[in-house]
């Protein structure tokens, strides 16, 4: 299946037949999960109702991480292989990777602000996101810097390799450095 794919007339073919649907499901769940988790739910005991920016805050720090690691693997690929699929997908994944990382530093620093005091505070886990989010707009900018575009892939790729080295960091920052 996966050879099927890699083909990006078949993928592009199937994938003009899902967009469509997924759009509609994206949509309906993002303005359910939305409601529920900005309106309906109650306020915390403790935080107050600024508990509830922790539904926006959490799911978008884990999808920086999960694009991250997507457009790390899709570099991978696309060294060993040259598959040309693996560049489009990482530079596809790399905005929308860079978006969950800004939002998730902006809600961060909105929670922040009353837990806090202040909107931002130089702790392990927000300085690595930090430089999370400096890697996504790193990749892009490395992807776009050449006249012909193949010609930043390869030095976009190894970035975010290297990159890779700042997920565990960022996962368990809190911990080695409490």
């Amino acid at each position: 299946m996966i050879d099927y794919l890699a083909n990006p007339t078949r993928y592009n073919k199937i994938a003009k037949l899902i967009l469509p649907w997924l759009l509609v499901f994206t949509l309906l769940f993002l303005i359910s999960g939305l409601y529920f988790g900005l309106i309906a739910s109650p306020d915390d005991y403790v935080q107050g109702s600024a508990v509830r920016i922790m539904y926006v805050h959490v799911p978008s720090a884990w999808m920086s991480l999960f694009a991250y690691l997507s457009l790390a693997i899709c570099s991978i690929f696309f060294i060993i292989w040259r598959h040309p699929l693996a560049d489009i997908l990482a530079r596809s994944i790399s905005p929308v990777g860079c978006v969950f990382a800004l939002l998730t530093l902006i809600t961060g620093s909105i929670w922040g602000k009353p837990m806090w005091g202040t909107w931002w505070v130089w702790d392990a886990r927000l300085t690595s996101m930090l430089v999370l989010f400096f890697f996504f707009l790193g990749h892009i900018a490395l992807s776009n810097a050449f006249n012909r575009s193949e010609r930043g892939s390869r030095p976009a790729a190894l970035l975010a390799i290297i990159g890779s080295i700042n997920l565990p960091i960022v996962k368990f920052s809190v911990d080695w450095w409490n």
